[in-house]
């Protein structure tokens, strides 16, 4: 995995929450401008993403085991994306915590994905 990139998408994520919870503590709903957050830091997950898909292709191997690693990497690009829909469900200051939740647990998923590949 690509450490840079690793902790680019855990710092943005962790961008997202602070941003979003800051929200939520005001009584606000996500807002347009919360969507284009989500995704650039979905970008980010998608970046990652490709990047563990081409070096598994290029026979690299994560030290803990190449399932749960992918699951892992499918894990945290779907977190934003999902925490960003279930927020339009609710446009109560309830789906800005959401999107913080979500984006925490993708901030943690890095932190696991680094242990998983073995850095």
């Amino acid at each position: 995995m690509l450490d840079a990139l690793t902790v680019a998408v855990a710092v943005t994520a962790l961008a997202l929450a602070a941003w979003c919870g800051i929200a939520a503590y005001r009584d606000q709903p996500t807002k347009d401008w919360h969507f284009i957050g989500m995704a650039v830091v979905s970008v980010l997950a998608l970046a990652q993403l490709l990047v563990g898909i081409v070096q598994l292709a290029r026979g690299e191997r994560p030290e803990q085991g190449m399932t749960i690693f992918i699951a892992y990497l499918i894990g945290a690009f779907a977190a934003v994306p999902a925490a960003g829909f279930l927020s339009l469900t609710e446009r109560t200051r309830w789906g800005s915590v959401t999107v913080a939740a979500g984006a925490v647990v993708l901030a943690v998923l890095e932190v696991r994905l680094y242990d998983i590949w073995g850095n």
